[in-house]
């Protein structure tokens, strides 16, 4: 019997109880539903191969490889593995695959026109302890904000590229390390639910447009201190065979980076786009 329930209080739902490789249209649309109206969703105990891995996850849209080619599965580019070959020829952790998600709280692919729909994780090996992922609802975000920032928001666009103003990233090829910054207002408007979100990645900002450097500082550091909410967040202790997919327009997200390094914390990952709605408007 299946059984769909929250898992946080404001953000995260979980069913248990089936088999996501034999879900027809009819059992999918309560599922797609609960992950519009909770951000986040985990289906728990399901053991599937990486074919019907990304069959399931192409329910929700496009699947499309992510930018870091060197951690692209060799076969199947559309699947990014997590968590392997963390350690160099010297046996020494690589930090960035380690701790990759951990540098704080963000939305993933804010650097793209188009930015990803969703994000989804399939749980392969999980440590004994910590390697927890951590959500918060960037609808909370947006209510919480003061009456004052609201307005200064309105209409604001921000800049953002794949390293932010850092420029480089250790996970990006040599080719790709130039990146074009792409533009996207800072409140944005869900497709599908109407309602209202902070659109922000500290991370990945480079400048708001028409914003002098000195006030676009204050101003980042103002929405990274309102993107988590009292309340509006949910940390996911994971479970070896849990899909857990998260919705990038309207939730942020982080790893713990805590789990015991010497232990395996492996994850299929895909991206998810959306070429509808949003791809038109930012096309227009």
């Amino acid at each position: 019997m299946v059984e769909i329930r929250r898992m946080g209080p404001q953000i995260g739902v979980e069913v248990r109880g089936v088999d996501v490789t034999t879900l027809d249209d009819a059992g999918f649309a309560p599922i797609y539903q609960a992950w519009l109206d909770h951000n986040i969703l985990c289906v728990r105990g399901q053991d599937l191969t990486i074919p019907d891995f990304i069959r399931y996850s192409e329910r929700f849209g496009p699947v499309t490889p992510h930018p870091s080619k060197s951690t692209r599965h060799p076969d199947h580019p559309k699947i990014t593995m997590l968590g392997i070959n963390k350690r160099d020829a010297d046996g020494k952790l690589i930090d960035a695959i380690y701790r990759r998600g951990a540098e704080g709280w963000h939305t993933d692919g804010a650097y793209n026109q188009a930015p990803f729909k969703a994000t989804q994780l399939y749980a392969l090996a999980v440590p004994s302890r910590g390697g927890n992922t951590l959500f918060a609802n960037a609808y909370a975000a947006y209510d919480g904000l003061p009456q004052r920032l609201k307005e200064r928001l309105d209409g604001v666009v921000g800049a953002f590229s794949y390293g932010g103003r850092r420029g480089k990233s250790a996970l990006l090829n040599q080719e790709d390390q130039d990146w074009k910054p792409v533009l996207h207002r800072i409140v944005r408007t869900h497709p599908e639910t109407g309602r209202k979100s902070l659109y922000f990645d500290p991370g990945k900002i480079v400048d708001f447009i028409g914003i002098e450097r000195a006030e676009g500082d204050e101003l980042i550091a103002e929405l990274t201190q309102c993107m988590v909410q009292p309340e509006a967040e949910y940390h996911h202790q994971w479970e070896k065979g849990d899909i857990v997919i998260w919705d990038n327009r309207c939730s942020y997200h982080r790893a713990a980076g805590d789990y015991p390094p010497e232990e395996d914390r492996i994850h299929w990952r895909v991206s998810i786009n959306d070429f509808g709605v949003e791809a038109l408007q930012a096309a227009e």
